[in-house]
């Protein structure tokens, strides 16, 4: 049985300000394009709806995202993105996380224009 779903609202954000935080604070490890490589974390492109550590050219990811059983969703993001070594033990992401509920509504509106069609 995987984490279950957090009863969590997000707030609508704008993905232009949520562009400018991926680059800012997530882009260092991250991609997010079509087809992007992997850097230090996995390629996040069309995230939502994946299973967590579900990227087959990442092999880095921590055996406490492997057995999350996450799919990822805006609301698991939203909590994650606050402070992912206390939503996800044992994750070897070192992101401290964003306390601003409004930035993190911005970078999920940023990741959510990453999908397939």
């Amino acid at each position: 049985m995987g984490k279950p779903e957090p009863s969590v609202t997000v707030p609508d954000g704008n993905a232009n300000k949520g562009a400018k935080l991926f680059k800012a604070k997530c882009a260092q490890c991250h991609t997010v394009e079509k087809d992007g490589s992997n850097k230090t974390g996995p390629n996040l492109y069309s995230i939502f709806g994946a299973k967590a550590a579900s990227n087959k050219g990442y092999v880095g990811f921590s055996d406490g995202l492997k057995s999350s059983g996450i799919v990822w969703s805006e609301g698991h993001m939203f909590e994650f993105l606050g402070n992912p070594k206390k939503y996800v033990s044992g994750t070897k992401m070192v992101f401290p996380g964003l306390k601003k509920e409004k930035e993190r509504a911005d970078l999920i509106a940023h990741m959510k224009t990453f999908v397939e069609e």
